[in-house]
């Protein structure tokens, strides 16, 4: 079996990508924060990048993820308490609190979900009603363990630095409800799968659900 090869277009995310990084070290609002929230990414994307010389997600999947780590990259170079974006959200929300946090917890689940499922499909032949239980599960296994992974840290740093890296804004229930967003995100990305699902059955007349082991094309 030959070795996938890295196209033009993953070149270009990549490059985006890390043009967004060096933004984001370039005077970090706090470099302890800035550190701490990139501790994930040094670790992630170089598996992402290994993991692509064998295992190929489809162009769409690789497009969502380095979406959702721009906006992470941008948390960690503001911190998500204050995040310009975030205070715009509050303002038409009219909530009492950066939202910036809120966003992303809720793109955790909407654009993370369909690699997910695409690595159910592919990997364990996952289809049909499990090949979207599963990826909402690990939605929430991913988000429950950042959580912990947030209040373990915090426990151990400097107070400041602990209160940036968890943003959670004086707010007692701030984990549960960043789990509960990241939740909606992935049902909302996995219900717009199955409706497209649902749409090209109905007019090929086919199963789509029945070949997962094919490699997309895109």
């Amino acid at each position: 079996m030959s070795t996938p090869h890295f196209t033009r277009y993953h070149l270009f995310l990549f490059l985006a990508f890390l043009a967004v990084w060096v933004w984001a070290a370039i005077e970090p609002k706090y470099p302890e924060d800035w550190l701490l929230e990139n501790l994930l990414v040094f670790l992630f994307v170089p598996i992402i990048v290994l993991a692509g010389r064998y295992f190929r997600l489809s162009n769409a999947s690789y497009t969502l993820i380095a979406l959702f780590m721009a906006m992470h990259l941008v948390g960690s170079h503001y911190t998500y308490s204050e995040a310009p974006f975030g205070y715009t959200l509050q303002r038409w929300f009219d909530a009492d609190r950066n939202m910036y946090d809120r966003l992303v917890h809720f793109a955790f689940g909407l654009l993370l979900a369909y690699p997910m499922r695409e690595m159910f499909l592919r990997v364990a032949k996952s289809g049909g009603f499990w090949g979207y239980w599963l990826p909402l599960e690990l939605t929430l296994a991913f988000s429950a363990m950042y959580e912990l992974i947030e209040w373990g840290v915090a426990m151990h740093v400097a107070p400041d630095t602990g209160m940036a890296f968890l943003g959670a804004q004086g707010d007692p229930w701030d984990a549960h409800k960043d789990m509960l967003l990241a939740a909606a995100g992935a049902t909302i990305t996995l219900l717009l799968v199955a409706l497209a699902r649902w749409v090209l059955d109905r007019r090929s007349g086919a199963d789509p659900e029945r070949a997962p082991a094919q490699t997309p094309r895109n």
